[in-house]
């Protein structure tokens, strides 16, 4: 089958590299389909999509006001000459779907097909649904969302992951892993991360009961994080510290358990996996990193604790016991396991297929 697709979204790497996936996906199924990707000249999109092999066309971001300032005085024209703009596009490159992921571009495009008569296909990436993707499920009839949580009414398809995650094989990959990053083959891992950027609550947690953790019999691979500038490591016997890791797929072969923030993304790769977790939401935003983690929680695989709670002393009180309990780490991970879907490309490349066909049919 040949499709034009628009694939609408960006920002950060939890609108992109879902919208990565399935573009990947698409092509792999049909080779002969146009795929353009519309996004934002200041999000991750702009590297990451050129870099991916795939066009990008850029449009003015455009925040939705949320206060009675200039900006939103503004609002209305800027709006009105995106939808513009996407139409415009629309109708030269003649497309027969737009698919969108959230972030800024997304919602001119939902407005621009509306008007159009261009099928939409909206991923929802967050239990707790953005503005944008609540704008353009008004009108359309193909939703795909990635926990049974959602609050948006779709079909469960899961997240889009890159093949790196879901073609990990991590008994396979292991003792690699565990050579590459300089551990010890006989000790269970905990792997710790608050993103590329870091988590300044949970880096000083874990440096502070490193000893604690490392007594349990455990050994630690610590992400820092680029932008923790005050970050001080641990100084003891079984800790790896590590600012940024570009191999990402070696530490999750490596971990038996993963403290971390609750990105959806992040989320989504450990239940495609079978990690069990410790999340520690971002304080911040509207609540939707621990709504993230709700299915993994119910299933039995992950632990929730406020970012105010994750102490030192609740990693000894909390994390050290269950760190020396084996069959509850055993039961959490196969937990995990069953929790997610890591065929999310392929779903939302089904959901794509049928919302093209009925471009074809009207």
């Amino acid at each position: 089958m040949t499709v034009r697709v628009l694939l609408a979204g960006g920002g950060t790497a939890g609108h992109v590299n879902p919208l990565l996936a399935t573009a990947q996906r698409l092509a792999e199924r049909h080779p002969e389909a146009e795929l353009v990707v519309l996004g934002t000249r200041e999000g991750l999109e702009r590297e990451l999509v050129p870099r991916a092999g795939l066009e990008l066309v850029t449009i003015e971001k455009l925040p939705f006001p949320r206060r009675p300032d200039g900006a939103a005085l503004r609002f209305p024209a800027r709006w009105r000459r995106a939808v513009r703009q996407v139409r415009a596009l629309l109708r030269e490159r003649r497309f027969d779907v737009v698919v969108g992921f959230g972030g800024y571009a997304s919602a001119p495009a939902y407005r621009a097909a509306h008007l159009e008569g261009v099928p939409i296909v909206i991923h929802e990436a967050n239990a707790k649904p953005g503005m944008a993707n609540l704008l353009g499920a008004r009108w359309s009839d193909f939703v795909g969302i990635s926990y049974r949580s959602t609050k948006l009414e779709g079909e469960l398809v899961g997240m889009p992951l890159r093949a790196a995650i879901t073609g990990l094989d991590r008994t396979a990959v292991r003792a690699e892993a565990i050579a590459e990053l300089g551990l010890d083959a006989d000790r269970p891992t905990l792997l710790v991360t608050g993103g590329s950027q870091g988590a300044r609550s949970i880096n000083r947690a874990i440096v502070a009961a490193a000893p604690d953790i490392v007594a349990a019999g455990w050994q630690i691979v610590h992400l820092s994080g680029g932008r923790q500038t005050d970050f001080e490591p641990a100084t003891v016997d079984h800790y790896v510290a590590i600012e940024y890791l570009d191999r990402m797929h070696l530490a999750l072969a490596a971990a038996d358990l993963v403290v971390c923030r609750a990105g959806s993304l992040t989320v989504s790769e450990l239940m495609a996996v079978g990690l069990p977790a410790v999340y520690v939401p971002l304080p911040y935003g509207n609540g939707e990193q621990g709504l993230n983690a709700a299915d993994q929680i119910a299933a039995g695989g992950a632990l929730l604790v406020a970012d105010a709670d994750f102490t030192a002393e609740w990693v000894r009180a909390r994390l050290v016991p269950l760190l020396r309990d084996a069959d509850a780490i055993a039961a959490m991970a196969s937990a995990s396991a069953g929790a997610g879907a890591v065929d999310g490309s392929d779903r939302m490349s089904d959901l794509i297929e049928r919302a093209a066909a009925t471009r074809r049919q009207s």
